[in-house]
This record gives C-alpha cells, structure tokens and sequence, in this order.
C-alpha cells in the first residue's frame, strides 16, 4: 500500500472510530477495522450488526469470543 493510501485508511478508520464513539458502540479500532474489511469483501453490514450483538450476548464483556462460535454465527 502506498504511503498516500494507507494514510487516507487511517484517517478513516479515525472517522470510524469516532462516529463509533459518538454512537457509544463500544467498539475499538481493531474491531471496527475487522468488520471494515468484511464489508469490503461483500460481508452484509447488517448481518454482520446482528453477529456482533449476538457475540456480545453469549459471553462476558472481558472474554472474547472463539473461532467457533464466530464461525457459526457467520454461517446461520
């Protein structure tokens, strides 16, 4: 990636993650960088909305999820 480039994903990903913050999401760069690209990959935001939600339901706010359990979520 060339210097121009990564600097305007960065001050996306800024943007984001103020917006993020804005909203009181809850979500940090990293997360928010992950379901960037998704999108980018043609992940449907709103499935993915409905993934993060879950995730956050089935476990505590200080574990992260497995692989598992993001595996089955994403193929529902």
């Amino acid at each position: 990636m060339d210097p121009e480039a990564a600097r305007t994903a960065r001050d996306s990903l800024e943007l984001v993650f103020h917006m993020s913050n804005i909203l009181d999401t809850g979500l940090d760069r990293h997360t928010l960088s992950i379901l960037i690209a998704l999108c980018e990959m043609g992940l449907n935001p709103e499935s993915l909305a409905a993934v993060v939600k879950e995730l956050r339901r089935e476990s505590p706010p200080s574990s992260s999820s497995s692989p598992e359990t993001v595996e089955r979520l994403l193929n529902q």
